[in-house]
């Protein structure tokens, strides 16, 4: 599993960050929680657990 960045307020322009890979799945849940309780409604960023095989967004090199 991978933990993501990804834009809080869904702009298709942002790319996404890895944060860390590797994760379980158990581990993954728990730190995704804690990053997330940390953030505000104004945040930039939103955290989410993924599978492995996901392929980040590359944001505005995606558009053009």
């Amino acid at each position: 599993m991978k933990i993501i960045a990804v834009d809080n307020f869904g702009r298709e322009s942002v790319a996404d960050k890895l944060i860390a890979e590797n994760v379980s799945e158990y581990w993954g849940k728990y730190i995704v929680e804690l990053m997330n309780d940390k953030q505000h409604d104004d945040s930039l960023h939103y955290f989410k657990l993924v599978s492995d095989d996901y392929r980040l967004w590359r944001g505005m090199e995606e558009l053009v």
